[in-house]
């Protein structure tokens, strides 16, 4: 059952980071949380006793890649671009540090082309909250890097999708793997100069058909640099109806099967209850509170996290009735027909 929460794909050294984090209060807000969605889940009756244990909240929407299956790579966005102020994030960091153990400076973007990305990481730690960020690693050089550990950015996610450049660029368009290579060196050497057990480094490796016979290479890599973690992901697809050459030919690491009409299907069942709803939200650079990540351009907008609070907003009838139509018919729903919420991978 454990399969859904964040904390149960940690690493034992990970995890007991993020206790550092936690404090009776968090612990009485995950188990309310925790019950509620049971309580919801088994009688399709919303109900929410509890604040978000995570969030995600994005530095900005800027990125210097070109990636075939991300809005921010297509530059094809619908909603405002721009970036977050840290005197938005102080106020929204007053509103959920009683409760939220777990923010990811990640939804879309490059968050290291945020110019004072160092102090968002340095005000959410100074909350008492966990943090973790996503990067291309193309801004790592040396400065960066040192900044990065002693930021006290708890975990750092770096995508690192081919074992050679031409593997890689297959997907990060415009990117370099040797800068991916330096950046990562870089951020081990500061851990081991200043003594720090922090960020826990995270390769993850999306897994798409150019580059699934490299996943045996990227996991001797990852052990070769010292990296603490390799995880594989799996691709979303956007158009995968009629196929795509992004999706692998591994059964095992792609979100999507063909039909017997040769057509392409999710293979995910889409069942009437997801933990998200329930356990996190996100917050774009503007304040804009939407359910879940999958919601890129923001159409399921709650409030504005810096106009009001965000209990109100979580606890707003628009959210609740959000939560009731996924308990109703999660299908119905446009942004969960291509969600992997559920899936095993």
């Amino acid at each position: 059952m454990f399969k859904h929460y964040f904390w149960a794909r940690m690493t034992l050294r990970n995890g007991i980071q993020m206790l550092r984090h936690w404090n009776l209060r968090k612990t009485w807000n995950a188990l309310a949380t925790l019950l509620s969605y049971y309580v919801s889940k088994y009688t399709s009756m919303q109900r929410h006793w509890g604040y978000p244990i995570s969030l995600s909240i994005e530095p900005t929407t800027a990125c210097n890649l070109r990636c075939p299956e991300c809005p921010s790579g297509l530059r094809s966005f619908t909603r405002p671009t721009g970036r977050l102020s840290v005197d938005l994030l102080e106020k929204i960091l007053a509103d959920v540090k009683d409760y939220c153990t777990y923010i990811n400076f990640y939804f879309q973007g490059e968050p290291y082309l945020h110019p004072q990305f160092f102090d968002l990481v340095k005000t959410a730690d100074a909350a008492g909250i966990f943090t973790s960020t996503s990067t291309n690693a193309h801004f790592l050089d040396d400065q960066r890097a040192k900044r990065t550990v002693a930021s006290g950015l708890d975990q750092l996610i770096i995508s690192i999708d081919g074992t050679e450049q031409g593997t890689y660029e297959s997907y990060r368009k415009e990117g370099d793997l040797s800068k991916v290579i330096e950046g990562t060196k870089n951020i081990l050497k500061w851990k081991k100069e200043l003594g720090s057990a922090t960020p826990h480094v995270i390769f993850q490796f999306l897994v798409v058909r150019p580059n699934e016979h490299q996943i045996d290479e990227v996991k001797q890599l990852g052990k070769e640099l010292g990296v603490d973690e390799v995880k594989l992901k799996t691709a979303q697809i956007y158009d995968y109806e009629n196929g795509s050459p992004l999706i692998p030919t591994k059964n095992e690491y792609s979100r999507y099967r063909q039909t017997a009409e040769g057509k392409w299907e999710i293979k995910n069942p889409l069942d009437d209850h997801c933990w998200r709803m329930w356990s996190g939200a996100v917050i774009t650079w503007d304040g804009q509170v939407v359910p879940c990540c999958f919601d890129k351009d923001a159409h399921h907008t709650m409030g504005n996290a810096g106009e009001v609070p965000f209990k109100s907003i979580w606890k707003s009838a628009e959210y609740d009735n959000f939560r009731k139509q996924i308990l109703r018919s999660r299908s119905e729903v446009e942004m969960c027909r291509n969600c992997s919420e559920g899936t095993q991978v």
